[in-house]
């Protein structure tokens, strides 16, 4: 079932967050990136929950799928790598939603849960009118939102607060 996040669900989204790091990141990063993620890019930003922009994916009970969309201009989830113009609000006309923070438990990936979300995030992007998607994907991610439509538009990398380097691919899709 997917619904829209409640400030309820952030202990258990953060759990499922890095559920998720730690089962899907060893395929792609190596011991010290897998940690350092885990502990640095699983803290749920508050303001897509109170935004009503974050969805979850119940099964049972259980969180098993997460993520949604932003109309500010913070562009991934995490802490150690904020900018000051994070919490401003974009402008439709001109610039691209966000999409953030997706994550699935690593024994239900494959199974359609994030393009679900994903078709949410795009549908209440597109109603707010947004003409574009953007995200910052990590490794696990590119060839999922690759499938979808997205593409790249760079290569990039972030240091997280204990100096490791995590990389990352910036990649954009247009609505509709």
């Amino acid at each position: 079932m997917l619904r829209t996040a409640t400030a309820e669900d952030i202990p258990a989204t953060e759990e499922l967050m890095r559920a998720s790091v730690l089962g899907l990141f060893p395929d792609f990063h190596d011991p010290a990136e897998t940690g350092a993620a885990a502990r640095f890019i699983t803290d749920l930003d508050r303001d897509l929950v109170a935004d009503g922009t974050y969805y979850v994916i119940e099964e049972q009970g259980e969180l098993v799928a997460c993520g949604g969309w932003s109309r500010r201009a913070k562009l991934h989830t995490g802490t150690g790598h904020t900018h000051d113009d994070d919490a401003r609000l974009l402008d439709p006309a001109t610039e691209p939603a966000r999409v953030r923070a997706m994550f699935v438990r690593p024994d239900r990936t494959r199974r359609g849960l994030a393009r679900q979300i994903l078709a949410a995030a795009e549908s209440a992007a597109q109603a707010e009118g947004f003409a574009e998607l953007v995200l910052m994907a990590t490794r696990p991610g590119v060839p999922l939102y690759r499938a979808l439509g997205f593409v790249v538009v760079e290569e990039t990398s972030f240091a997280t607060p204990n100096g490791v380097r995590l990389e990352c691919t910036v990649m954009h899709k247009p609505i509709g």
